[in-house]
């Protein structure tokens, strides 16, 4: 087992010595919202909105991007468990904003070992065999932090499976200072 291994399940049996009420928690959100932001490890998104177990639903991905499969889990929250509001927040420093579609499948396409970032760019460590399956994938890279965001609050609002009566709101995360920074132009408030 390793050493990470260990320390995870050591931490969740204290966490479920005491989990007590917490088995009775509903399934639909308290709160009735959803969250969808980056996989970073410096966003804690329970933190920075005020959350309990059970308050909301939160998805992320690289990038916290309104890809199918985050559209497929918003409409799952909202369609069978009832939330109203969704927030997309993106944050500054996003590793998303130092690669492109082209150099990820670069990377891949030479060898599957970890890449470093050097000298202001991406290289592979490692050796081959690499894969092209990368081509294949849109990993949703971002140039501009704002404007993606604009973009995903905009693909979620038009979606033909999202009705107009959710509220979908634009944020930008300050890994700096923890605020939440309004994003003009990527908010579509609900009726």
């Amino acid at each position: 087992m390793s050493k990470v291994q260990e320390e995870v399940l050591k931490a969740n049996r204290a966490y479920a010595a005491d989990f007590g009420a917490k088995a009775r928690l509903a399934t639909p959100p308290a709160r009735r919202f959803a969250i969808l932001t980056c996989m970073d490890a410096r966003l804690d998104p329970a933190r920075f909105a005020g959350l309990s177990e059970g308050d909301a639903h939160v998805i992320r991905n690289a990038g916290g991007r309104a890809s199918d499969d985050a559209i497929r889990s918003l409409v799952i929250s909202y369609k069978l468990l009832g939330t109203r509001e969704w927030f997309v927040i993106h944050h500054t420093g996003c590793g998303m904003l130092l690669f492109t579609n082209e150099v990820m499948r670069g990377l891949l396409a030479g060898s599957l070992a970890p890449a470093s970032f050097t000298g202001g760019q991406w290289q592979n460590t490692g050796q081959g065999p690499g894969s092209r399956e990368g081509e294949y994938i849109e990993w949703l890279t971002i140039q501009d932090a704002a404007r993606s965001v604009i973009d995903d609050v905009e693909r979620i609002a038009r979606h033909p499976l999202v009705p107009s009566t959710i509220g979908v709101y634009g944020y930008i995360y300050d890994v700096a200072t923890g605020l939440l920074n309004e994003v003009p132009g990527a908010q579509r408030p609900a009726p």
